[in-house]
């Protein structure tokens, strides 16, 4: 990818995210306590809390929250994938439950169907990833 294209990426203006108030304050306190051990992704699940819009009660409809089945595809290959997104303790890839403290699981937290994001990988590669379908959360 050129440098133009990687930094028209990296300042695309990011899609409006939702999150329950639960959800909120549990992954507030994760980022926190990740600081340390993993500050890129803690900083961007920071980043990503910031900009939210927080529900006081209730699930947004085809809002990818904690718990939520989510079926996605990435845009740079056309893979499309179906996985859980969990806490870092529940998380198990053979199982397809993602830890939203993966670069890719705090990108996808409080999307809804439809919307697009940029991330950027563990490696640095900038990848874009569009929400195809959420379901409900199906764990805690």
């Amino acid at each position: 990818m050129s440098t133009t294209s990687a930094n028209t990426m990296r300042s695309e203006i990011k899609p409006p995210i939702t999150l329950t108030a639960d959800d909120y304050k549990r992954l507030s306190l994760l980022a926190r306590a990740a600081e340390n051990k993993m500050p890129d992704v803690a900083s961007v699940l920071t980043e990503e809390l910031e900009r939210a819009h927080v529900l006081a009660d209730g699930h947004p409809a085809q809002t990818v929250c904690m718990g939520s089945e989510v079926r996605f595809r990435d845009d740079s290959n056309g893979t499309v994938r179906t996985a859980t997104l969990v806490y870092p303790d529940d998380a198990d890839i053979s199982r397809r439950r993602i830890s939203v403290l993966t670069p890719v699981g705090a990108a996808l937290i409080g999307l809804s169907a439809g919307n697009s994001i940029t991330w950027e990988t563990r490696t640095g590669d900038l990848r874009r990833l569009t929400v195809l379908e959420v379901g409900g959360p199906q764990i805690a």
